[in-house]
């Protein structure tokens, strides 16, 4: 069985290391994008399963990637969840309303985190994934 490829867009490095440990430990390629313009580079080439997408970006924020990559008929239908540290009150809902497949806040828990890619990824729990140490990256 191949193992699906996540796309990480994350500018903050320990934050990218956190994601591509976790994730390359549970059986997932990483394809990785510290900016939104490789992000949609990436996805639009590679279709991975799902991405993981920083809201905060140099480049332009979260939201409007996600505005594109969701008018690209090549990437409309990947599952994208928002990862931010923006953790108010109706905060996941504003951006689940504005299209996001899901939701984590930063800091990031690894369990709800492996737990939310399973769901996209596997249909369930991505802890039962098995392990590997596939990494296709690209930044």
């Amino acid at each position: 069985m191949a193992r699906k490829q996540i796309l990480v867009v994350e500018d903050n490095e320990k934050n990218m290391k956190l994601f591509r440990d976790v994730l390359q430990a549970t059986g997932y390629q990483t394809l990785e994008a510290s900016t939104a313009g490789q992000a949609l580079a990436l996805a639009s080439k590679y279709r991975p399963a799902l991405v993981l997408m920083d809201i905060q970006l140099p480049d332009m924020d979260g939201l409007e990637a996600l505005g594109r990559l969701r008018t690209d008929v090549r990437t409309a239908a990947i599952p994208v969840l928002a990862v931010t540290a923006q953790a108010m009150r109706g905060d996941r809902e504003r951006f689940t309303a504005a299209g996001f497949d899901g939701y984590l806040s930063k800091p990031v828990d690894v369990d709800e985190l492996l737990e939310i890619v399973g769901q996209h990824c596997e249909g369930g729990d991505a802890s039962r994934a098995i392990a590997g140490h596939g990494n296709a990256r690209e930044a």
